[in-house]
This record gives structure tokens, sequence and C-alpha cells, in this order.
């Protein structure tokens, strides 16, 4: 067992044993080094050639831009007008399943302020009482401060509004009266 403590001891000290200096490397020179990797790299075409391709020709002048854009705004301006729905916001006063407090919100709308005009809507299983309908938040604002006052639990909403200009035709129904 003594034998196995100093052949360890004698390994330790071995293996501890300041190594023999390295001998020392020469500097490479890089500066005439030369290599050519263009038979490597891929080929790609001349871009300003399929860019004229792909893009049509701008107009000339600015009148050109002007009548452009005047027929896309008419465009727009049309198909808008054929949407039957617009969006905007909408104060939510009150949205519960509870019937009463329903017509109770309604109701004291109307005495906080009789221009207010509060809507009630029924989309099963609840009650929303609605007030206003504006095209943008800020518009909101005011009636929203105001309401919030007295009733918590106001906010805006996003919602979706029937254009007081358009109208949905109603067709006639055969079997409406009296014909089962």
């Amino acid at each position: 067992m003594k034998n196995f403590w100093i052949l360890g001891i004698v390994l330790v000290v071995w293996g501890c044993k300041t190594s023999t200096v390295l001998p020392q490397l020469e500097a490479v020179d890089y500066s005439q080094y030369q290599e050519d990797l263009r038979s490597q790299l891929p080929d790609f075409p001349d871009y300003t050639q399929a860019l004229q391709e792909v893009t049509p020709a701008l107009p000339a002048s600015s009148q050109e831009v002007d009548a452009q854009l005047g027929q896309r705004l008419r465009r727009n301006y049309e198909k808008a007008k054929s949407e039957p729905y617009v969006n905007g916001f909408t104060i939510l006063v009150y949205s519960g399943v509870d019937r009463n407090e329903a017509f109770k919100t309604k109701d004291g709308l109307s005495l906080l302020d009789p221009e207010l005009n509060p809507e009630m809507q029924y989309h099963q299983p609840r009650y929303l009482v609605k007030v206003g309908s504006y095209g943008y938040k800020i518009e909101a604002q005011p009636i929203y401060y105001k309401v919030k006052a007295q009733f918590p639990a106001a906010r805006i909403i996003q919602d979706r509004f029937l254009r007081e200009e358009y109208t949905i035709s109603t067709g006639t129904n055969s079997n409406a009266k009296g014909k089962n």
C-alpha cells in the first residue's frame, strides 16, 4: 500500500513538473496571398434590366398621377358607398342578462340627458344598452365621461352601423298573410 502512495506522489509531481518551452512559431506573411473565387460564386442576372421588365412605365407628368389618383379615389368612394354598414364607435353602458336592469339603465340615461337617445338591443342571451354612433373614438369621449360618472361600467366599443342613406330592401313574402 505504501508503494501505491509513493507511486501516486511521484506521478503528481511528475505531472506538475514544468513542461519544456514550446518552439516559437514563425510569423506568416499573408501580403502576397491571392485567391480567385469567382468561379465558385453564383451568377446573378443584372437587376436593373429585370426591374425595368417588371415595373410599368411611370407617368411623365404630375397631371397624369393626379388623374390616376382621382380615378382610384372615385372607385374607393363608390365601393364604400355601396356598403350598407360603416365601422365606428359607440358607448356601451349596460351588458347583461337582466331585462329589468337594462330598462332601468335606459331610463337612467334618458333622465341624465334627454338628448342621448339610448338604444337597447337584445343579442341572445344578453341585453345591450348603447348610446350614440361615432365615426372616431375621440368624438365619443365627451359623452363617455358624462355617462361614466353615473354608470361606472360604461365603456367605448367598436361597432358597425347601418348607413343613414342606405335602406335595406325587404322583399314581399307571399306566405306572410294567411297562407299556410
